[in-house]
């Protein structure tokens, strides 16, 4: 089913590529912040720490189910992670044959130090910008982000996400 019409289709051909332009530039910049740390962490490094930051120690299920993509590739994101010394492997409480993944000490410091970074950067670009424009603007993308997850856990061959 065709949702535009003829006076909103311009307006959503501008969306569409000022969305593709968005990504293309976010990806070559990483939007790494600014200084030494710009470019210094990709993105699910990033994702993958900020997760175990805000919602604390869990497993691989977890994890994977909390940010939306598979097991394995949250597996595979994670090695690195475990391999450098930011992610921590411990054994699961209440079951010590079930894996835990927790962010260490030195994860939370890299972590804190890209915050920084980033806010930085996102300063930098609005500086010009109203307090509320920058409100306006994150509610905005928080609605856009939302509404692409939820299309993503559209099943193939449907046209509506399934009733939460």
């Amino acid at each position: 089913m065709d949702m535009t019409t003829v006076s909103d289709s311009g307006l959503l051909d501008t969306l569409q590529h000022e969305v593709a332009v968005f990504a293309r530039r976010a990806e070559q910049t990483r939007l790494g912040g600014v200084g030494q740390v710009r470019n210094s962490m990709d993105r699910a490094a990033y994702l993958l720490l900020n997760r175990l930051d805000k919602e604390g120690p869990m497993g691989v299920k977890a994890l994977a189910a909390s940010m939306g993509i598979d097991s394995s590739t949250v597996t595979r994101q994670v090695a690195p992670l475990v391999d450098t010394g930011l992610v921590k492997r411990t054994s699961h409480p209440e079951d010590g044959r079930a894996v835990v993944l927790q962010l260490s000490p030195r994860g939370l410091s890299r972590l804190e130090e890209v915050r920084s970074s980033r806010r930085q950067l996102m300063a930098e670009l609005t500086q010009d910008w109203e307090p509320a424009e920058r409100e306006t603007f994150c509610a905005l993308l928080t609605r856009f982000n939302s509404a692409l997850s939820a299309r993503m856990a559209v099943p193939p061959g449907t046209d509506t996400p399934p009733a939460s």
